[in-house]
């Protein structure tokens, strides 16, 4: 099998085996870490995941590698001078967190099926992580880092392609929740909430063009962290398709129990670029956890505004 990452100079490099994949990764002894790039990452047992992904190598005309991951193909396309991979896996996503372990990306898009009990046809993003214990993966009390800006391309790509093809979905931030918790940025990219909707591949498509916004570029855009409020806010989404911001981490109300200063403040550090302010849905928090996150941010000197 080849291996997946490669750089120019191989005599700085050991193979290895992952213990969990059998997988033949190159390791840079020199520097330590394999080569940047994109990944997109979709599990082979979901249904709107594979869907996303036949969506991106049918209209981005991905290039089939002769490489495998997971006993799977890999796909590659170059946006903007990145290298983009297109990987599959054969477990669900939410149990990736051997991911960590073999890959150091740009950004890493796990393209996704969205569940609720609801059923309501939503397009979403997020960022992977737990903020008290990992009752669906990853590391209790740890979040991936969050990319801000990159989840706010997809939202808006999300939105604008949802209205100009007049599709009947929702389109919305969610909270930080579930694994993995990785150390490289992490988004989610979203379809849902049944599988009515993962089997819609017009949905599908427009979760792909949002996945592409997501490796691209994006300027002036002012980092914020969003606490209070429901699982999914349409205050802090509404503000990201309406202004400049863009919001990492989101804390919902029913985690605030278990928040605390050092939560907020991983929450913080953890976010790709400088956090300019924490946006607080002050109707969405308690009474009795407003002290405590005020003091949090005030310790971080993090300026926070209400909603």
């Amino acid at each position: 099998m080849a291996p997946s990452l490669l750089t120019e100079d191989l005599l700085s490099k050991t193979i290895f085996f992952h213990e969990n994949l059998n997988l033949p990764i190159m390791y840079n002894k020199r520097s330590g870490t394999t080569p940047k790039l994109n990944l997109f990452i979709a599990s082979t047992k979901d249904t709107a995941g594979m869907n996303i992904a036949k969506q991106l190598i049918y209209h981005y005309n991905f290039e089939k590698l002769s490489e495998s991951f997971h006993k799977n193909p890999v796909y590659s396309k170059t946006f903007q001078n990145k290298e983009t991979k297109l990987l599959f896996i054969n477990t669900e996503i939410v149990d990736t967190q051997f991911l960590g372990d073999l890959f150091n990306p740009n950004l890493l898009v796990f393209l996704s099926r969205h569940s609720s009990a609801s059923g309501i046809p939503t397009l979403s993003v997020h960022t992977p992580g737990n903020l008290s214990e990992a009752k669906f993966g990853g590391k209790p009390r740890n979040v991936s880092i969050s990319p801000a800006a990159a989840m706010k391309n997809a939202l808006l790509e999300m939105a604008k392609l949802k209205d100009e093809r007049g599709l009947d979905y929702e389109v919305s931030y969610e909270c930080t929740h579930h694994g993995p918790s990785l150390n490289v940025p992490a988004m989610f990219a979203e379809l849902g909430s049944s599988p009515k909707q993962w089997k819609d591949s017009k949905a599908a498509e427009v979760v792909a063009h949002a996945a592409v916004a997501a490796v691209s570029e994006c300027s002036n855009c002012s980092v914020a962290l969003g606490i209070g409020g429901p699982h999914y806010n349409k205050k802090f989404t509404k503000l990201a398709l309406t202004t400049q911001r863009a919001f990492g981490h989101i804390i919902p109300k029913y985690a605030l129990p278990q928040v605390d200063a050092d939560i907020i403040k991983q929450c913080v550090e953890r976010t790709v670029g400088t956090v300019d302010s924490a946006v607080l849905d002050w109707k969405g928090i308690k009474g009795e956890h407003k002290p405590k996150i005020i003091a949090a941010l005030e310790k971080l000197g993090v300026h926070s505004e209400r909603v």
